[in-house]
């Protein structure tokens, strides 16, 4: 659905909670699913209404929750929940952050949601504020039917459908407990009539708390309409106290997620096995393999194949290329390119289209150009490798001299023999080769060998006389060596 031909005047996110179910150090709303914050998943969905304003009320960890929401670049207001606690005292010190001194009085649709709610989608927020604003409702609660409803306020409705009042569980009767249908507490207000009820609601109740739920009747007493919309996806209103319903959310969320890439031209060969944060984006004809972990910011593209056993993090993927058995941040590969098996790609790792970083390869802050190959056994870091190059067998890039890194540059068109190391800050020029086993210590010209050769020098004899008795000169003295060679090493 799109977002409603009116903006909301504002949208209010509740978000002061400290969580304490949640046994952790971090504040509940900044956990994670999906790769993002619950806070931040609400705050995108209540974005996407393009509301005139958007407030974030905090209180608990303040300082670490609002730094975190300033992080997600949604251009909220912080607004602060002072000691009267209460979800209308919340919503209260959220008006007020946008009614200070001079301020005009607001009038339209005050939408009030949760920072624990991560579910929840812009496309329900802008039904639940169509409805109110085509009904001419003073009040529009968002609800569901649950086949258990206990524990939540349940939704008691006139006659003619509307809304009537909320009713605790602990304050139901029995026959109010049979009602199914629940208060997510996510509303639509008019904002003169919420202004106006929040000043009448007190604290007078067992808990000594400010209720939202309280101006639902004051706007009924002033002869407005209150009603609901009922969504059938009850996931849109759960929240998540504990790690339990963090986790049943994460898990839910994956699998929408999974759905929604497959419905989109991705083949998912085991969504079982699959995450893909909701950050992540894929181009059709994309292939996951079972096994594998998309994170972040990464971006597969068309016809690539990722996975088995393989996890990226803020990589991004060629068209065409194929990624196996890899772990992998902050890098770009290119398209038709090749990595792993067992590759690990560290930040920085840019390898060039149709080039190749094989099995047991570690790469960091690298360039590597078009259709160079680095194959097997090795390390390359803080490195520029040009064009069509070919890196042998067990080559490093000696980059840190202990106190500083230094950088390799090798040119295009070179072949490296097996077990070269490259001591930067060194230069390799286009066309050169190495020998095996080089170390190469001083710049290669272009065209060049470089060499590390030491005679090569055999002891005749070391076995009888150093391990005498064992298989390895039982087997020298069946190949005709009988007399042990007793010169000197």
């Amino acid at each position: 659905m799109a977002v409603p031909e009116t903006r909301p005047t504002a949208v209010i996110v509740l978000a002061a909670g400290a969580g304490t179910r949640m046994k952790s150090r971090t504040p509940k709303i900044m956990h994670s699913i999906g790769g993002r914050s619950m806070i931040g998943h609400a705050l995108a969905a209540a974005s996407g209404l393009e509301p005139q304003h958007l407030v974030a009320v905090v209180r608990h960890q303040r300082d670490k929750v609002a730094d975190h929401i300033g992080s997600l670049g949604t251009g909220a207001v912080i607004a602060d929940q002072d000691e009267i606690p209460g979800t209308g005292r919340a919503v209260e010190c959220g008006l007020a952050a946008l009614t200070g001194p001079g301020a005009a009085t607001l009038t339209g649709t005050i939408v009030v949601t949760y920072g624990d709610v991560p579910l929840l989608t812009t496309e329900m927020l802008a039904e639940l504020v169509g409805t109110h604003e085509a009904d001419g409702n003073s009040v529009t609660v968002l609800t569901a039917v649950l086949d258990d409803a206990a524990g939540y306020g349940r939704i008691v409705r006139a006659e003619d459908g509307s809304v009537t009042g909320i009713v605790e569980h602990k304050d139901a009767t029995e026959e109010q407990r049979g009602i199914r249908e629940i208060n997510s507490g996510i509303y639509a207000f008019d904002a003169e009539v919420l202004t106006r009820a929040l000043t009448q609601v007190t604290t007078d109740n067992a808990q000594g708390e400010k209720y939202l739920t309280d101006v639902l009747a004051l706007a009924r007493s002033e002869g407005g309409r209150v009603a609901a919309v009922v969504t059938e996806d009850r996931w849109q209103v759960e929240g998540a106290n504990d790690r339990v319903q963090l986790q049943a959310l994460g898990a839910e969320l994956n699998r929408r997620t999974v759905e929604a890439a497959m419905r989109a031209g991705t083949t998912v060969v085991d969504p079982a096995t699959t995450w893909i944060d909701a950050t992540v984006t894929l181009e059709e004809d994309t292939t996951v393999l079972p096994g594998t972990q998309l994170h972040g910011t990464t971006h597969i593209g068309r016809d690539a194949v990722v996975g088995p056993d393989t996890t990226l993090t803020d990589v991004v993927v060629g068209e065409g290329a194929s990624v196996t058995r890899t772990h992998g941040v902050g890098a770009r590969i290119g398209d038709g390119a090749t990595v792993g098996p067992f590759t690990y790609l560290r930040p920085g790792t840019d390898l060039g289209p149709e080039g190749k970083i094989g099995a047991f390869y570690e790469t960091k802050n690298v360039t590597i150009g078009r259709g160079s190959k680095l194959s097997h056994l090795g390390y390359a870091g803080d490195a520029t490798i040009g064009e069509h190059t070919n890196i042998g067998c067990g080559n490093i890039t000696a980059n840190y001299d202990g106190e500083n890194k230094h950088r390799t540059v090798i040119g295009s068109h070179v072949r490296t023999s097996s077990n070269t190391v490259f001591v930067a800050p060194v230069e390799v020029g286009d066309g050169a080769y190495t020998g095996a086993g080089a170390v190469v210590r001083k710049d290669v010209p272009a065209g060049a060998l470089a060499l590390s050769v030491a005679p090569q020098r055999n002891a005749d004899g070391w076995v009888e006389r150093k391990r005498p008795g064992s298989a390895a000169a039982q087997a020298a003295q069946q190949a005709g060596r009988t007399e042990p060679n007793t010169d000197s090493e």
